[in-house]
């Protein structure tokens, strides 16, 4: 499976000029806790979170006129770009999705912006993950069950984290057909026959 077939579309972005109080109001909206920094030709630049954007804007909020954080130089509102952070990590729209959920599981980020190029096409995150693995074992089982009933075979099926489990196979060459068709199914890790 590639990583566009689960990622979130379109891609909540923000520029990169765009002043912080903005970028909060977006990341409100739209609930989510970060999202990726455009330049102007959609191109990827950054990622800002809500952990990037708070400190910040507690000290306008509060008037903390002599705090270096409160603005820029200019005395204009801070911008997205002036706080986001530059090493990005990301994932190509073509990758196996296998790829990004290791990055997610081996990393302190909560989400990933998808790439074509360099322009952001859609986000990944912990939770579409989740919300995939919580329905695959589902899927599979009906899957499997569809292609059991186009063979007139009633045979009882598990899945148990893409392990699958086929009863009422009796004898060698009905566990190795069993096998066989279970393991046909996208996304089977293992197949067993009773």
């Amino acid at each position: 499976m590639r990583t566009s077939e689960l990622m979130t579309t379109p891609a909540i972005t923000v520029l990169g000029e765009t002043p912080v109080s903005e970028a909060l109001g977006l990341l409100d909206r739209n609930q989510i806790t970060a999202m990726p920094v455009v330049d102007r030709q959609s191109r990827l630049i950054g990622v800002v979170s809500e952990a990037d954007l708070i400190p910040d804007a507690l000290l306008v909020q509060d008037h903390v006129p002599s705090h270096p954080m409160k603005a820029s130089i200019s005395g204009r509102p801070r911008r997205v770009a002036e706080l986001m952070v530059n090493l990005v990590m990301s994932v190509g729209a073509d990758e196996d999705l296998d790829a990004a959920i290791d990055l997610l599981r081996t990393s302190m980020v909560k989400s990933l912006p998808v790439v074509e190029g360099d322009h952001v096409v859609g986000v990944i995150s912990r939770s579409d993950v989740i919300h995939y693995l919580a329905g695959r074992d589902t899927r599979i089982r009906n899957e499997i069950l569809d292609l059991l009933r186009e063979r007139d075979l009633d045979w009882q099926v598990e899945v148990d984290d893409g392990i699958v489990h086929v009863r009422g196979a009796i004898g060698e060459l009905e566990r190795e057909r069993a096998e066989a068709i279970a393991g046909s199914v996208r996304g089977v890790i293992a197949v067993h026959a009773a």
